[in-house]
C-alpha cells in the first residue's frame, strides 16, 4: 500500500457504515434499494457479530470518542435487536 490513506475515510466513518447497516436490518430503516422496511435478524446479527470482533481486536488502540462511539452502538443495536426478536422472526414490515 504505498498510495496515502483517503483523509476521509476513518474509523468512526466505517462503524457508522455497520451500524446504519444494521438499524436497517433491524427495521429502524429502509433500505436504500428498495424503499422497503424489512427485519432480517440473520443478517442483523452479523452485522453485530462483526461490530464486536472490531471491538474486541481494536482494544486499547482506539481514541475515548471512537471507543465509546462503539461502545454506545452496540449497547443501542444489542437493545434492539432483543426487541425485534421478541416480535417474531425475519419479516417486512408495513408501512
Amino acid at each position: 500500500m504505498s498510495e496515502p490513506v483517503d483523509p476521509s475515510l476513518t474509523f468512526v466513518g466505517y462503524i457508522s457504515g455497520l451500524v446504519m447497516a444494521a438499524a436497517m436490518y433491524l427495521g429502524d430503516q429502509p433500505d436504500p434499494m428498495t424503499g422497503m422496511t424489512s427485519v432480517n435478524l440473520v443478517s442483523a446479527g452479523h452485522a453485530i457479530d462483526v461490530l464486536t470482533m472490531l471491538q474486541e481486536k481494536t482494544r486499547n488502540n482506539l481514541t475515548e470518542d471512537e471507543r465509546r462511539f462503539l461502545e454506545g452502538a452496540l449497547y443501542e443495536l444489542r437493545l434492539k435487536y432483543v426487541e425485534a426478536s421478541r416480535k417474531g422472526p425475519s419479516r417486512i414490515v408495513a408501512p
